[in-house]
Formats: C-alpha cells, structure tokens, sequence
C-alpha cells in the first residue's frame, strides 16, 4: 500500500500484490481500486498486480476543479503508476472509463504496454448521440453533486448492463452497489464533466488506432449494448486487436464472470509473452466467398 504522485502533483492511492512480470488495472466510473479484487487474488499467484484509485477516488486525492480531470490526466495517471513503481512495461488491464484510459495509454506510450485488455469500452462513443451524451453525463453530474452518491448508486446500479450482475450473484452486486454509494460525490461529479463527457469519440481515433500495434484484446458482454459496436470498431481497426465476447454477460465483466475473465486475460497474456500474439494476416481482410 502506498500513493503515487502525479505530474500535476494528485496523490493516487495504489496496492500492489503478487511477485512476477507487472499488471495494471484500471478501474472503471463505478468501480474503485477494489474492483478488481477478483482478479489480483488469482494473478497475484503469478503476477505483479497493481491497482490503484483514480484521481477523484477516496483515498486517492479529490480536486476541487473539474479542469483537472480529463482523458489525457487518466491516459498519464496510468504512466505515473508506472513510473513510481520503477515499471519499464507492463500489462495494463481496463474496464470502461479504464478501458479508455488503457487504449490512449496504449496510443500514447506503446512502449509502456506489454499488451491492452480494453474490456466494456465504448460508452458515448457513437458519433450520432456525442452531444446527448455530454448533456446526459452533466445532468448525472448535477444528481450526483446535489443528492449525493450514496442516493444515486442504488439506481445506477440498476443500469441494463449491470442488472445481470445483480442476477447471477445477489451478494457481489450488493457489494459493488454498497462501494459505489462509499465514493466521493465531488469526484464522481468531476470525473462525468473532466473525463466521461469531454473524452473523444473512438470514432474519432481511428487513424490513430490502426497504427496500435501493442498485443490488444477487446472484451465485451454481449448485452452490454453500448459497448457491443464500438467494440467490433476496434477490432476492426486496431491491427493487433482480439475480441472476446461472454454471453449473457453484462458490463462489469470481471465482476460479473471473474472465472472466465481471469481465464481470458491469463491466455492473453501467455500467448503475448510467447510471443505468439501477432497482427492480423491481411488476407483475412479480403472479401469473397467460398473458393474465391
């Protein structure tokens, strides 16, 4: 246990866990550090797991002005992390809001990365719906400000993508519900106006993610609808992206199917630390049918 230190001077709080080559998990808006409990109890056994608190998240420090959150401080939190725990590279492993932060990160440092885990990114990523969007985040920002997270939580946990959590196991929901209603109201408000609502459409990125040539894999629940097409945009424009896809499965993967998602990544990272996890064959690019 420990904090990290930012470029602009925000202290993160970070637990780090395990012995091996590193991870990094980077949780999403409605998650926090112990979120990925699941996840550092079984590749602790193997791995280096470090997760940390974003900035807006308790203990980490809480800014009082929303300019200091945005996509680009979450990309470089990532980075700070890394630099203080004396990390040359690492796997860096994101859910949603995470997600995106991981993919920048993987844009802006690919040196940094030994692969990208980009799981349920792609929330307010369509280019058709970005203004309502930014005008949904800002009334939520509003809610959370003015009632105060420990009342909006038990709604928000309700969210079609996160009510098959609540389905399969009652007391894991419960808890994500109980820790969601423990977070910061001043930060949670920050982080929907800093990050969530200015941060640019992946649409807008795909010039930039046909270049990613870091090991990536894209994983989504297949009724996690949001994130279902921007998911498939990835793989389609990152060359050296995967894509898993759970059934029946909703938002908070790791939580919802921590069996099968620590089963995914730890394949992932197997093959990639093989050697074994290259670019697309351009071949299977090509059109045509059967004996063409």
């Amino acid at each position: 246990m420990g904090y990290v230190s930012t470029d602009d001077g925000i202290s993160l709080y970070c637990e780090t866990t395990g012995e091996g080559t590193p991870v990094v998990f980077v949780h999403e808006f409605a998650g926090d550090h112990r979120s990925w409990e699941p996840q550092v109890r079984a590749l602790s056994r193997y791995y280096t797991c470090i997760t940390y608190g974003s900035r807006g998240y308790p203990p980490s420090d809480v800014p009082d002005d929303p300019a200091r959150y945005s996509q680009e401080r979450a990309r470089d939190d990532i980075k700070a992390v890394l630099d203080a725990n004396d990390i040359e590279a690492a796997h860096i492993v994101g859910l949603s809001m995470g997600g995106f932060a991981t993919l920048h990160f993987g844009l802006a440092y690919p040196e940094r990365a030994l692969s990208l885990v980009v799981a349920g990114c792609g929330y307010g990523a369509d280019p058709d719906r970005r203004d309502d969007f930014k005008v949904q985040s800002e009334k939520l920002a509003q809610r959370i400000k003015s009632e105060g997270m420990d009342k909006i939580a038990p709604g928000y946990a309700l969210e079609p993508a996160r009510v098959q959590l609540q389905n399969k196991d009652p007391r894991g929901w419960a808890e994500f519900a109980a820790q969601l209603g423990e977070h910061s109201s001043k930060g949670s408000a920050n982080t929907l106006r800093g990050v969530q609502a200015n941060r640019p459409s992946l649409y807008d990125l795909r010039d930039k993610m046909a270049e990613l040539t870091v090991p990536t894999l894209i994983v989504n629940g297949d009724e996690d609808e949001s994130c279902l097409e921007p998911g498939l945009l990835m793989k389609r424009t990152i060359p050296s992206a995967g894509m898993s896809v759970f059934p029946n499965t909703g938002h908070t993967l790791n939580i919802e199917e921590p069996a099968l998602f620590n089963r995914t990544i730890l394949d992932f990272f197997h093959e990639v630390e093989a050697g074994r996890w290259g670019l697309r064959d351009p071949r299977s690019l090509k059109g045509g049918t059967l004996g063409r």
